[in-house]
């Protein structure tokens, strides 16, 4: 399927239509990847500020809390740049191998400047990936992009060998009103994207990021995620939380 092809909407939806930024939820899919292509030059640098600096030790760790080890075969969907890619190989060693999937051809293309790794185009809803074929799926800061949580997460199923692990990273919205909120919401609804307006993505990467912000806004809880987990078949997920933002949802295949 590629990119330009409408997806289907019925199910859960990450979160509402985003009509500031396209027009309904059929067009949701033709924006993101828009708006990756015009900003993946420069994610990396956005990424950099926006995590101070902290974002590959916190992907190594969240990997190894999930259970990746060396020799294993992962899939990282929604690859981008190769962030959780390039943490994964650190553990994965020279015995492993790792697949990206995005559908941004822009993203694809800075990817592979760093990454010796196979690059495919796709959605996460339809893989483009054998069934049973890989030990562990990745999906970092990405899942408010897709279009329907259920088929994401059966597609996640079907492609992980018996016993596979799933590790989705997410940002989550803090509890509204709250102090925890309130910092959030100005430092990556007003400083981040000002920060990205004067970086090399320029007037694109600050739309991204003031996307970004409202998707995390708009998301639905945690509870909702988990319960499409379960409902898609997978095994005991779990979410695991820290500093009151960062998400690590981690669920498994049975092994039989």
């Amino acid at each position: 399927m590629s990119s330009s092809d409408e997806p289907e909407v019925s199910g859960i939806a990450p979160h509402p239509a985003l009509t500031k930024y396209y027009g309904g939820e059929s067009q949701r899919r033709s924006f993101v990847t828009r708006i990756f292509d015009q900003t993946a030059h420069s994610y990396d640098w956005i990424d950099r500020v926006m995590s101070m600096g902290s974002g590959v030790r916190y992907r190594r760790d969240a990997l190894r809390r999930a259970g990746l080890e060396p020799g294993q075969h992962l899939l990282d969907v929604a690859v981008g740049t190769g962030l959780v890619a390039r943490a994964a190989s650190d553990i994965l060693g020279d015995g492993g191998s790792i697949t990206g999937v995005d559908l941004s051809m822009g993203m694809l293309a800075e990817a592979r400047k760093s990454l010796p790794i196979a690059l495919v185009q796709g959605v996460a809803e339809r893989l483009p990936i054998a069934t049973a074929s890989t030990d562990f799926v990745t999906m970092g800061y990405a899942l408010r992009h897709v279009t329907n949580l259920e088929n994401t997460f059966r597609e996640y199923l079907r492609v992980l060998k018996p016993g596979g692990t799933l590790l989705i990273l997410e940002l989550t919205r803090p509890a509204s009103r709250s102090l925890t909120y309130s910092l959030a919401r100005l430092y990556l609804h007003s400083v981040v994207p000002l920060i990205a307006r004067l970086g090399p993505g320029g007037a694109d990467s600050k739309k991204l990021m003031e996307y970004f912000w409202d998707t995390i806004d708009q998301c639905v809880p945690p509870e909702t995620i988990l319960n499409a987990l379960s409902d898609s078949g997978f095994v005991s997920p779990r979410r695991d939380i820290s500093h009151h933002v960062f998400s690590e949802y981690v669920a498994t295949k049975s092994p039989s």
